[in-house]
């Protein structure tokens, strides 16, 4: 039943891509990259409030209790957007090539440049996965607490990481970085910082810089996000917004089933392993986005 219930969150969880393309659809080019990053503020206030939520219902109601209150958010929702969202565009005002779902995928991932930029969110998707699946096992070892506490302890910590993900993915603040450094610059150096907060993790052995070392890696991760869907919105035709969104988050979730096993495997052998194999992946990304994306800029489709 477990894996039932998963396997249907996980489909209707597709809305993300919708999302994505609804904001595409009405957001100017120049502007996108800023307005993704309310996708990810979005995420972070979700991290914050989620395990508070959940928390607080379970103490109050039940262990079901965090089911149920997540299901009734989702039906708000559904009611909220039902009534006041309406279409982005009109189906009838372009024509759309339909193509099945193998050659989508084939025709998205062999466009020049958007293809790099799939690979890259592949990474970084696969990076966070890694850092999601491990956390709790690095502080049960570097601070010798049982696992009953780092539940609590993990819950605070992923809470604060949303904290942090969420003050810096202000459409303000991603807006003034965007036009100061250009996306493919801005990408390139937030990836070099996610490589410097989760090579450092597994060495920090005292709360205060473990803290650090987990806003740092928050920082990086959080703001690599917004320039790249804004990249891959400019770059997508505007009749395939949603597909190239499905097919970049697709790859995503690929990244979401290797992560973990491959963090959990190499975390048996060394705690420290896919920390350090991770900074360098974010790293060796950060140098491939300079040479092929900063340095060969690309018009920009409408």
């Amino acid at each position: 039943m477990i894996f039932v219930s998963r396997l249907f969150a996980g489909i209707c969880g597709a809305n993300i891509t919708v999302a994505q393309a609804y904001i595409a659809d009405i957001t100017p080019p120049e502007k996108r990259s800023a307005k993704m990053g309310l996708v990810g503020m979005a995420f972070g206030l979700g991290f914050i409030f989620g395990p508070v939520l959940g928390g607080v219902s379970s103490k109050l109601f039940g262990v079901t209790a965090p089911g149920w209150t997540a299901a009734s958010l989702c039906a708000l929702n559904f009611i909220w957007a039902f009534i006041w969202l309406g279409e982005s565009w009109e189906p009838a005002q372009h024509a759309v090539t339909q193509r099945p779902h193998i050659e989508q995928w084939l025709h998205t991932l062999r466009t020049p440049r958007l293809n790099l930029l799939i690979g890259i969110f592949f990474l970084a998707t696969f990076c966070f996965t890694c850092f999601e699946v491990t956390i709790g096992l690095l502080i049960i070892k570097n601070f010798n607490i049982d696992t009953t506490k780092s539940l609590t302890t993990v819950s605070w910590l992923i809470a604060y990481c949303g904290v942090v993900g969420a003050a810096v993915q202000s459409p303000g603040m991603i807006a003034r970085m965007v036009k100061r450094m250009g996306e493919p610059r801005l990408i390139a150096a937030t990836l070099f910082v996610a490589a410097v907060g989760i090579g450092l993790l597994p060495f920090l052995r005292t709360w205060g810089l473990l803290l650090v070392g987990l806003a740092i890696f928050a920082i990086g991760s959080s703001l690599t996000r917004p320039p790249v869907f804004g990249m891959i919105s400019m770059l997508a035709p505007a009749t395939e917004q949603g597909a190239t969104m499905g097919v970049t988050q697709g790859v995503g979730s690929v990244a979401r089933i290797a992560g973990p096993i491959f963090a959990a495997s190499l975390f048996v052998v060394h705690a420290s392993f896919p920390y350090l194999i991770c900074a360098i992946l974010c790293f060796a990304t950060s140098l491939v986005t300079l040479q092929y994306l900063a340095h060969n800029p690309a018009p920009v489709k409408v």
